[in-house]
């Protein structure tokens, strides 16, 4: 445990609260765990730890979930998880090479772009084509490594078409840990991956476990409006939150 004396009582105290109202909002919604998650992280750790931190939590819960999100999941989540494997060591090394005050204000500014997202028109269920897919996968793919937020491109190519709910949450979740994975490895070939980081996951993965579970049990009792109204009031005050706190 004294790996775990890198971080402080306060640190720790703020990554489990942040952890388990991440995980709350992932099982309610099928989205969101990383852009409530980071932001906050961010605002108590290093930003790249912060990174890191949420890919191992999202690969660890992705896991545990991993054969229905198989079975339920479009397609075209395996084409955006491939391009995001590809594009998330560049963004990366881009946070790595930000400045942290700059790195917080651009992962806030992309928790504000994912609660506009949520207010997009909807489209049919056509898939779009093979160029918006690699397009999404790519953008979300440097969002992944820059800040650990591969949703802002993929939540609106997902909730903004008329799909069954439970293939919505299984593609964006399928998305998600595959963008996990990416992430955890690109820090580990760039070095910025340690043990501490490590144990910390494992530190917060029961407040992901519970808050994950709570969140599914809350979406199956209520309806479509329901859900999208009430992640779009958490994810907006969230990113008015981590913005207020960056004055």
């Amino acid at each position: 445990m004294e790996l775990l004396n890198a971080y402080s009582t306060a640190q720790l105290l703020a990554g489990l609260g942040a952890a388990f109202g991440a995980a709350v909002v992932r099982g309610l919604a099928g989205f969101g765990m990383a852009i409530l998650l980071v932001p906050v992280l961010a605002l108590a750790l290093d930003p790249v730890h912060a990174v890191l931190v949420a890919n191992a939590l999202g690969v660890m819960i992705g896991l545990v979930e991993l054969r229905r999100l198989i079975g339920h999941s479009e397609r075209s989540a395996w084409i955006i998880g491939g391009f995001i494997m590809l594009a998330t060591p560049v963004g990366l090394w881009l946070l790595a090479a930000t400045d942290p005050a700059l790195a917080r204000l651009v992962i806030a500014m992309i928790a504000l772009l994912a609660f506009a997202a949520i207010f997009l028109p909807r489209r049919s269920s056509t898939a779009p084509g093979m160029f918006a897919t690699a397009g999404v996968g790519t953008v979300a793919g440097l969002l992944t490594g820059f800040a650990g937020m591969p949703g802002p491109p993929v939540v609106p190519y997902y909730v903004g078409r008329e799909l069954p709910r439970e293939v919505v949450k299984a593609s964006m979740l399928l998305v998600f840990t595959i963008a996990s994975v990416s992430g955890s490895l690109a820090g580990i070939a760039l070095g910025h991956f340690d043990l501490s980081i490590a144990l910390l996951a494992i530190v917060l993965f029961p407040a992901i476990l519970l808050g994950n579970w709570l969140g599914e049990k809350a979406s199956d009792a209520i309806g479509d409006a329901t859900w999208r109204f009430l992640v779009a009031v958490i994810l907006g005050g969230t990113a008015i939150a981590a913005l207020a706190r960056l004055s």
